[in-house]
This record gives C-alpha cells, structure tokens and sequence, in this order.
C-alpha cells in the first residue's frame, strides 16, 4: 500500500514537472489586441474601407468574411455576380456578389486588393460593413474577453501541451469537435449536445432538433415569445424562451436557465440540379452559443490545440430578452 501511494507521488511530481516544463517553453505570441466598441452587444471592431471608416462584426459563426450588401452600396462599390457560390443561414438563402476593394484596415493590419463577397437582404441600420467570418479565424488562436471589451489573436510557439488560459488556472478546458466550425460539447437537461460558439449570434438558441431532444417544443408550458431573429437572407424565424434545468459546459453549471429556442434550420436547404429534391445542409450544431455567453465568460479559442478554454467572469450568463413574434414584422 505505502510503495503504491509513493509511486502516486511520484507519478504526480513527473507530471507536475512536464506540465512547468511545457509552460516554461510556450510563448504566446500576440498578433493583435483590438477594442471592442462598449455600444455593441455582439462583438463590433472599428475597421476601414478604402478610407471610409466602417464597424467589423467579429462572427464566428459566419464560415466567410463577407461584406453587406446594404452597406456595399452606401460605400459605392461595385458589385459583380459570384459564381458558383450560394449562402444559406437562419434567414435563408441570399444571394452573393463580389466588390473589389483597394484597402481594408482593421487595427494595425492592412489588406489590398481584396476581391470580397457581399451578402444580406436586409438593411443595416447601424455602420457595421462587414462580418469577419470563420476563414479568417481558423488560421490563429483568439481570445474574446467581451466583459473587458477586447478581443486578442495570438501564435503560440511551443504550447502543445501548456495552459493557455493563461488568466485562470480554474477555466474549463474543452475539445473542439471535428469539423471546420468551432464546435463543443454541452449538456442541456444532462442531454449531450452539439454547440458551435457563434460571436455573430445575439442570445444563445436551441434548434427546434436539439430542443425536442430534452423534451421541449413551442406548445410546452410556461414559454414565451423570444422575438423574431433573422440573418442574412429575409426569411425571418420565431423563437420562443423556455426554461430548463440545466446547462452544463464542462464543469460550469448554470441551473434553471431560460433559453431561446426556435427551428433555426428550416430554411437552410438547396435544391439539387435536375430534381425536386431539398436537402438540409449537413452539419448543423444542435445549439448556438453566442454574444450572451460570451458577455458573461473569458473565452479562448485553441485552434492550435483543438480546445477551448472557458472560465466565468460574472454577471447574468443568458438574459431571457424577448421581442415581438414575426408575425407582427412588415417585410
């Protein structure tokens, strides 16, 4: 019994040593630090278009960068068709162009010559231009610290096995789930469930799919309207808040949360050349975390390790903000 608790100890000291050594040879080195302007809930950067000052929504959950085609035209660029690309999101189907532009800034980076996309059917009523997406994301490690208004993008050298989260030695640490979206396991009700960590997203929502499977569905009782959401194309969807018993994210537990849920994937099917077939898109997350969780958390995205670290900040994690249901929306 004592050789047994000695060879523990042993064992615990070696890999407390490969752990100081694994932190002693990992530099993080930081790309940029940008603010986050404090008048925007979802996370909104200053940028630049051709000289014209612009808001960058900071969207993971959109798999491309892309500017709005609303605010194409307010900053008088061309727009030509793209062939062979078609979006589809919460709103639909919309249509996609291409715009050149001479320079785009956003901090201290500078892009010339950029053949962007342009999308969205909807008028914008703020200056936000521009969704930095997912392809631009994916290439570096990002840390959001919204409830300190700043986002950082880092390129560690040398930490495949430390602790990036570097503030907190009490974060959750999660894997990333295969795939090009950044994808993580959660448990609603103890019901395991997909969630993709969605910043372009206001409140943290349910598919109808994930909901039905803890039970839920928009005739249970004690649910109210969640508002009418939209996205880039001009169908609009209802969501409805319900509350739960749980939300589980590692080892954080939020207990009787009310969540918004609604069928947010109705619309993301295209018809196959030749038939009359409508297929839903593959790899659709049962959840969306979004700019909610992300207000109230220190979250940080370890491409180069397939993990996501998350450690609690504090304040109101899922605000149950309501809103009028589509129906009472003139198109």
């Amino acid at each position: 019994m004592r050789r047994a608790a000695l060879f523990s100890l042993a064992a615990m000291a070696f890999l407390n040593a490969a752990i100081a050594q694994a932190q002693a040879q990992c530099q993080l080195a930081q790309i940029a630090q940008w603010a986050v302007r404090a008048e925007h809930y979802n996370p909104v950067v200053d940028g630049v278009i051709n000289g014209q000052k612009i808001g960058v929504m900071l969207d993971t959950g959109a798999g491309v960068s892309l500017i709005h085609r609303s605010a194409a035209k307010k900053l008088g660029l061309a727009t030509s068709p793209a062939r062979g690309r078609r979006f589809f999101g919460v709103g639909g189907e919309t249509q996609v162009q291409e715009a050149y532009i001479d320079e785009f800034r956003i901090g201290e980076a500078r892009y010339k010559n950029w053949v962007a996309l342009v999308a969205g059917e909807h008028e914008l009523q703020s200056d936000v231009a521009l969704l930095l997406g997912y392809d631009f994301f994916h290439q570096m490690d990002v840390e959001f610290d919204l409830p300190q208004n700043k986002v950082q993008l880092f390129e560690p050298k040398g930490c495949d096995n430390a602790w990036l989260a570097y503030w907190s030695k009490e974060a959750v640490a999660l894997p990333l789930e295969a795939g090009d979206k950044i994808i993580v396991t959660v448990r609603i009700n103890g019901k395991p469930l997909l969630a993709e960590l969605d910043s372009g997203a206001t409140y943290t929502s349910l598919s109808l799919e994930g909901a039905l499977q803890v039970g839920v569905t928009p005739k249970t009782a004690g649910i109210a309207s969640g508002g009418c959401s939209t996205g880039l194309g001009r169908v609009r969807v209802d969501k409805w808040i319900a509350p739960f018993d749980s939300f589980a994210i590692g080892d954080e537990v939020i207990r009787s949360p009310k969540l918004h849920f609604g069928d947010l994937w109705q619309h993301t099917k295209r018809e196959e050349t030749g038939s009359f077939i409508a297929r839903r898109l593959p790899n659709l997350p049962d959840m969306l975390v979004g700019a909610d969780f992300l207000r109230a958390h220190r979250v940080y995205v370890a491409h180069s390790q397939r993990k996501l670290y998350v450690s609690y900040a504090g304040g109101s994690v899922f605000p149950a903000g309501g809103g009028k249901p589509c129906s009472e929306f003139k198109d």
